[in-house]
């Protein structure tokens, strides 16, 4: 048998044509007429929720948190003139708030959105949605039977590169997915001396369940397995662990994560999807700076996108639920769409607990230390 020649080894890669992009929806989606809003928690990540709306020109009426403070200050900063409170049954009673963005941590937050449902306001979840399934399904229920809508702000589906790269898979420009591959080096310590500090599957749970959610919606129905690691990093002083890695095994095909969250110096984000028709790859030094390539037989595209994901991204969540409620019809982020990434989710955490592969939906719940 003779050997293959140096060719065949992928030791040379072909002069590729430049061809147009397809031009895909991947822009955050924008209501006519959005409804009066208001933000539950004003903590850390809430200043990009606010600022996103400001920039869209939405009307955030009321903010209330347990300290006052708190809240006026966010307002002074986005919406002078919202009103705020400390009493979250006020903004219940409002019968003129139709909306409501809920984000504090999951565990406080789920009598928060249970109250919202039943009072029959819309409700934006941040991420990640709850720490067990049954929670996630008893919410959806919940909702379904106030006639309200229930949407999870996974916010990173409308990161431009990966809102472009995912219309780009659904779409059939790469055929069948084959695989995913996603590798992100940054500095994640600034966790320390916060709540985060103290989750034991920190990453895992709540920074790569973006892209968990990513694959999920790229590969519906496909996701069989898990084996995932953490660990901390040499020299690191922050408590939780901050590198993790997970393969996933789908029917059909592969996919891989790195989060090296205790890099210091030289940031890397890459992505890369193949398919049985084309291969699509997204690099830059963070989230907010990526290049974007799509390679088929036609050629190579790259598409010039604009935006960024924070806060494009914090946009797309919310102003898909406007836009859900002004059309009558689901969001494409409700919460029923997050079932399959929790599930992910908490097998990743469960099989970096026990050191051996978990297979998707068994596990119900975020494994407790």
């Amino acid at each position: 048998m003779s050997e293959p020649d140096a060719d065949s080894y992928a030791l040379k890669s072909a002069q590729m044509a430049e061809v147009p992009a397809p031009d895909l929806p991947y822009q955050p989606p924008t209501p006519r007429n959005p409804p009066p809003i208001a933000l539950i928690g004003a903590g850390g990540i809430a200043g990009a929720h606010l600022d996103a709306y400001r920039t869209a020109g939405w009307p955030v009426v009321a903010i209330a948190n347990r300290s006052l403070p708190r809240a006026q200050s966010r307002a002074a900063e986005f919406f002078p003139e919202a009103r705020t409170t400390t009493e979250f049954q006020s903004i219940l009673d409002d019968p003129t708030i139709k909306v409501l963005d809920i984000t504090p941590h999951p565990a406080d937050r789920l009598p928060l959105i249970e109250a919202a449902l039943k009072a029959g306001k819309h409700v934006l979840s941040q991420k990640p949605f709850t720490e067990s399934l049954d929670d996630a399904e008893r919410l959806i229920a919940l909702a379904r039977a106030n006639n309200v809508h229930l949407a999870v702000n996974h916010n990173g589906r409308w990161a431009p590169h990966l809102a472009w790269m995912r219309e780009a898979v659904l779409s059939g420009q790469i055929g069948t997915l084959t695989s995913a591959h996603v590798q992100i080096a940054w500095n994640h310590t600034w966790v320390e001396g916060t709540p985060f500090e103290q989750l034991p599957d920190l990453i895992l749970y709540d920074f790569a369940i973006h892209w968990f959610d990513f694959l999920a919606t790229l590969a519906p129905g496909r996701l069989q397995t898990v084996t995932a690691t953490s660990t901390r990093a040499a020299g690191q002083t922050a408590k939780t662990p901050l590198l993790a890695q997970a393969l996933v095994t789908l029917d059909g095909g592969q996919a891989s994560f790195a989060f090296d969250g205790a890099t210091a110096h030289g940031p890397r984000d890459t992505t890369l999807l193949t398919g049985t028709h084309g291969t699509l790859h997204a690099t830059g030094p963070d989230l907010g700076q990526q290049q974007v390539t799509l390679t088929t037989a036609a050629g190579r595209a790259a598409p010039s996108l604009t935006g960024t994901w924070f806060n494009d991204g914090f946009r797309g969540a919310m102003g898909e639920l406007l836009c859900a409620i002004e059309q009558n019809r689901p969001p494409a982020n409700a919460a029923e769409t997050t079932l399959p990434t929790l599930a992910l989710t908490f097998a990743a955490c469960a099989s970096a607990r026990q050191n051996r592969p978990i297979e998707t939906g068994t596990i119900r719940a975020l494994p407790k230390p």
